[in-house]
């Protein structure tokens, strides 16, 4: 346990006791009534006066005053030696004398400032003279070491499912720690800089936090926000005290997180950029790639915006690797399932290969929020453990928020849902190259009164025309559904108009897509104004082009709200099974709309019910026939 500065305890009692004398006087003061002398002696001829106490520097007392009220007075003494022979004359009841013997408390109260003034001054000297240097240690770097002693669990490749590739690059960097004579007597160097890039959730901080407990030698972290103060010059003497400590300790490793906090693009802002921001990244740059340089000391950075990055930066020599750390493709998210699976209590029924397989474009922080979810929702069920049903539902959650029950929809608004996603489930089922529907529902989840879930049967890289011509048809089958069966529109389909315009725009202006326009990419410039290029509006294309863009968009859009609306007039009594359904059930899975197109009946509500009772109590039985042989098998 740290010691305590006598000095600095003094200090706080002082203090203290000062403030108490301070406060008490002037609570005492602000309660006497001052009185001039002259009216203390009308008041002692009027005998109104019950007690006095006679001091060489105050007299006070208490007096009666017009409304008959005892107060507390105080006045000063002037020499007046028939003040005696006034108070016996008119029958003062008390009255005394006091001597002046009170010496602490003006002590404390003229000198006590000063002393504190001292005291403070005399701590601050010893603090700043200490081994830490705290008052003066603005400069020092706030990076953590992560070793040997280390009370932070270590994280090992081990936990860390997919990303083979990046994975593979950050083991061989640790090599290069390890065993450098293996690389040198080829006439190899050893990195500068390793920069992880991907997006939000991809798992860049975790291998950093593997690397660091796979590497053997020092590991540094600290994040970009740490370098950046309010103080000019702070940011670049952290830089240096960072790469200085590497250098003591070398070799070794330094990680910084959100490295784009302050390696920006330069004079990046109006007018000129920020001062210590640049002042940072210049050192840093120095740091990596300078004079006085030395090697065993890598840095590794993660960002998710390597776009806003400074192209100094990013050059060989400096960042000489950057690992794209990307979303995990099926076999990647089965892994990361069983990663954040391990301590979760799972059901018999659990396919980790059919969450992974319904749970496309999810990152690995996605996957996690599934797998707790889920085992929040089974404790919330009182189940003994979690079952595909949790994860179901888990899903849904992530996707689309939970459930709006207490929502109160008119029987009109829930119909015209019921109507919207039963078009778009319809839509998608007869378009050739749409990926299979998953489920439909017209429970409110989020913002969202109803969703249609399509799920792709592997995993896409790339899109062709005829696919993207399908999803628009799909987009727009919620809105022609409900032209077709109400003559009217609603601002239901919002979200879905706002998607097939954007698809329909990068068919045209970057895919390429158009027949009119041809392989042309009209795409504007992305660049923010606050990376510090040229403020300055690209035309690429004259005003003849543009309206041809948007009569393209346009024909794009229409062209797929009449195949939606074909196929839904074909198809009217599908629709309004699928609406029944629906309105009955509230949620129908693809297989569902499978059969009710196929002309098969669904399973009634109350044998559905009974089914799943039964299969819960199965669930049930084998887990406690399990539980069973495994304490049986521990007591033989």
């Amino acid at each position: 346990m740290k010691k305590k500065n006598p000095w600095f305890v003094f200090f706080w009692v002082m203090l203290f006791i000062v403030i108490f004398m301070v406060f008490n006087s002037v609570k005492q003061r602000s309660q006497d009534f001052e009185l001039e002398y002259s009216q203390f002696k009308q008041y002692i001829r009027a005998g109104n006066i019950s007690k006095v106490l006679v001091g060489p520097e105050l007299i006070g007392g208490y007096f009666r005053d017009s409304n008959g009220v005892l107060r507390k007075f105080r006045t000063i003494p002037m020499t007046d030696p028939n003040l005696v022979k006034d108070m016996e004359d008119n029958k003062v009841p008390e009255f005394s004398a006091t001597m002046k013997n009170d010496w602490i408390g003006p002590l404390l109260l003229n000198w006590g400032p000063i002393i504190l003034i001292l005291l403070f001054w005399f701590w601050m000297l010893r603090g700043m003279s200490g081994g830490n240097k705290r008052a003066i240690s603005f400069g020092k770097a706030k990076a953590k070491l992560a070793g040997k002693n280390s009370v932070v669990k270590k994280v090992t490749f081990k936990d860390v499912a997919g990303c083979g590739e990046a994975k593979e690059e950050l083991k061989e960097i640790i090599e290069f720690l390890k065993n450098p004579s293996k690389f040198k007597k080829l006439g190899g160097k050893i990195p500068k800089g390793v920069l992880l890039f991907g997006s939000p959730g991809t798992g860049k901080t975790l291998l950093a936090k593997a690397v660091a407990g796979e590497a053997g030698v020092p590991f540094f972290s600290s994040s970009g926000s740490e370098f950046v103060e309010m103080f000019v010059g702070v940011g670049a003497s952290r830089v240096r005290d960072l790469f200085e400590q590497g250098r003591k300790s070398a070799p070794c490793l330094l990680f910084v997180d959100e490295i784009d906090a302050v390696g920006r693009h330069r004079f990046a802002g109006i007018g000129g950029g920020h001062d210590e921001r640049e002042q940072t990244l210049n050192q840093l740059l120095v740091e990596m790639d300078g004079f006085e340089t030395k090697e065993g000391v890598i840095l590794i950075a993660a960002t998710n915006r390597p776009d806003v990055l400074d192209p100094a930066l990013l050059r060989p020599g400096r960042f000489d690797r950057q690992v794209v750390v990307p979303s995990p493709d099926l076999k990647d998210r089965e892994e990361i399932l069983n990663v954040h699976s391990r301590k979760v209590k799972l059901g018999c029924d659990i396919n980790l290969n059919v969450i992974a397989r319904r749970t496309p474009g999810f990152v690995g922080a996605d996957l996690a929020n599934v797998v707790n979810e889920g085992a929040l929702l089974a404790a919330r069920d009182n189940q003994e453990s979690v079952s595909m049903r949790n994860m179901e539902e888990a899903i849904d959650r992530v996707i689309a928020g939970p459930q709006r029950k207490s929502r109160l929809m008119s029987d009109k608004e829930r119909q015209i849902v019921a109507y919207h996603e039963a078009g778009h489930a319809l839509v998608a089922k007869f378009m050739p190259t749409a990926d299979p529907v998953h489920k439909v529902s017209i429970t409110p989840r989020g913002l969202a009164l109803g969703y249609t879930l399509q799920l792709p049967e592997e995993d896409k890289y790339l899109s062709s025309k005829a696919e993207l011509s399908d999803s628009l048809a799909i987009y727009i089958g919620g809105r022609a559904a409900e032209e077709l069966v109400f003559s009217e529109i609603t601002t239901g389909a919002r979200d879905d108009i706002s998607k097939a315009t954007s698809v329909a725009m990068k068919m045209v202006t970057e895919f390429g897509m158009s027949d009119k326009i041809g392989p042309i990419s009209l795409k504007g410039p992305e660049e923010e104004v606050f990376l510090g290029r040229d403020i300055s509006r690209d035309v690429r294309h004259s005003g003849k082009i543009s309206e041809l863009v948007d009569e393209e968009v346009k024909g794009i859009i229409d062209n797929a709200k009449s195949r939606a609306s074909k196929i839904i007039k074909e198809n009217m009594n599908f629709l309004n099974e699928i609406v029944d359904c629906l309105l009955e059930r509230e949620s129908l899975s693809g297989e569902d709309i499978d059969k009710i197109i196929k002309g098969e009946e669904l399973v009634s509500l109350s044998e559905n019910t009974l089914n799943n009772d039964v299969d819960d109590k199965k669930e049930s039985i084998v887990e406690k026939k399990v539980i069973d042989e495994q304490v049986l098998e521990n007591k033989i």
